[in-house]
């Protein structure tokens, strides 16, 4: 199986009612955690990977380990999908390093830290979606800006979040102006604000309607119901992660995440993809505390690294089954990115908009 593109992926998803979780990369154990994650299940996999993560490990090597998870998991179908691009060129360079997906974040300006004007997003949008989709590339936009209800401020990761005091009006979403940005930027997938953030302290408690507004997911569903929705910041922070890290000599104050549940409910709604990273982050560092803590004489990084390696796989296990995306994998046709691009020429992978429903 080769790379797929986000479109046909969360196509596919859509067709047959489930959703797929996007799990971020920085090194080649995470990369095996979450494929071999997806194989064991029969899955397809969202690999992304931000602006981070290419400086970390470099383009050049994230390129060849996704060729060689390809290789080693023939039978998996994975996108390659690039994570909060904050301009044109952080798009572009990822499709000639071979990612199938990008997402253009101009919610935010390029410093990745301004809200960006309604304008300002539309237009560089636009301008990505365009030239991704000449050479056959999905794109994710984002509408409003991720952050927390409860706070008012955003949760910067990898150097990307809003800074300062956030309105609650830039926290939720608008559904009719969500209508206008599809149609005008013509991005396969929409990331939507609606309480969520970055980091392991999303919530103060566990969250409810106040906090996290899963009813602005119900309407921009129903105002598009043919547009593949996006949930970013959507780990749920297990307690048992928490326990294990704390026990092991972590000191990760008492929080809360996305429940599962909620994302089962926000995948009824047409959410396609569901970014978690912060729960992979927990599982892997907790393993590496308890190894620590019951062999305080080991050195060799291959014994703190396995244990981590088998925690993460068992946590992408988890999610790809609660979204319900085992057993999916081996019925997916892989389609070329190249037949991509002449289906986008010819206008057949247009956003669908419906008509405007009676009051």
């Amino acid at each position: 199986m080769a790379r797929i593109t986000l479109r046909q992926l969360l196509d596919h998803a859509a067709e047959h009612g489930y959703g797929v979780p996007a799990f971020n990369i920085n090194n080649m154990e995470q990369g095996l955690a979450m494929v071999g994650a997806a194989a064991s299940v029969d899955a397809p996999v969202i690999i992304q990977a931000s602006r981070g993560a290419r400086s970390y490990a470099n383009d050049i090597m994230l390129a060849k380990m996704i060729d060689a998870l390809v290789e080693i998991y023939p039978n998996v179908p994975i996108v390659m999908h690039q994570d909060h691009g904050n301009e044109e060129s952080t798009c572009l360079t990822a499709i000639k390093y071979g990612f199938t997906s990008v997402m253009m974040d101009g919610s935010l300006e390029r410093d990745a830290k301004t809200p960006a004007s309604y304008d300002y997003n539309v237009d560089i949008t636009k301008r990505v979606t365009d030239m991704a989709h000449m050479v056959g590339a999905s794109v994710e936009g984002e509408l409003g800006v991720l952050g927390s209800l409860e706070s008012g401020h955003g949760e910067a990761e990898d150097g990307h979040g809003a800074e300062g005091q956030l309105s609650h009006d830039q926290l939720l979403t608008d559904p009719d102006q969500a209508v206008d940005f599809v149609a005008k930027t013509k991005v396969d997938a929409l990331a939507i604000a609606m309480g969520t953030s970055h980091g392991a302290y999303k919530f103060s408690r566990k969250p409810d309607g106040a906090i996290l507004a899963m009813n602005v997911i119900e309407e921009i569903h129903r105002k598009l119901p043919n547009t593949h929705l996006v949930m970013h910041g959507s780990s749920s922070v297990p307690q048992e992660l928490q326990d294990i890290f704390n026990a092991a000599g972590g000191e990760m104050p008492q929080t809360w995440g996305v429940p599962v549940e909620e994302i089962v409910r926000g995948i009824k709604h047409g959410v396609r993809k569901v970014n978690i990273d912060t729960d992979c982050r927990i599982a892997m560092t907790g393993a590496m505390r308890q190894v620590a803590t019951k062999n305080k004489s080991e050195f060799d990084p291959r014994k703190f690294l396995k244990p981590a390696l088998d925690a993460m796989q068992q946590l992408c296990k988890d999610r790809l089954e609660q979204f319900g995306a085992a057993g999916h994998g081996s019925k997916i046709k892989v389609i070329p990115m190249s037949e991509m691009a002449k289906q986008y020429a010819k206008g057949a992978l247009d956003p669908k908009i419906a008509p405007a429903r009676a009051a």
